[in-house]
């Protein structure tokens, strides 16, 4: 009899140390994946950065040529608006006296 409570109790030692190893191990996988977590997040910021650099610069590449256009094609119309009057000095005279003397009324009411 006594050896069946001797067996019983190496089984009871056998299970509490099954279980504190299951619970050693479970801690060591919880700072596994905590690590693996951190190192993904760490990962996706550092994605995150990059591709909203670059699409910053896309951007600001194509403000950029936009910006060269809108200068190239208002260089062309003060060209035009120059030679329109160069050709018709004292026309572009008087509509210009018209359009100041319309915006006068304008800004009057």
């Amino acid at each position: 009899m006594m050896e069946a409570k001797s067996g019983q109790q190496n089984e009871y030692e056998q299970v509490r140390e099954d279980l504190r190893r299951l619970q050693e191990d479970m801690a060591k996988l919880t700072r596994s994946v905590a690590e693996g977590q951190k190192n993904n997040i760490s990962h996706l910021r550092d994605e995150i950065r990059r591709e909203s650099r670059e699409a910053f610069d896309q951007v600001k590449r194509r403000g950029d040529e936009a910006l060269d256009r809108a200068k190239d094609v208002s260089g062309k119309a003060v060209e035009n608006v120059e030679h329109k009057i160069e050709e018709r000095p004292f026309l572009s005279i008087v509509l210009m006296f018209l359009a100041g003397l319309l915006v006068g009324r304008l800004l009057d009411r």
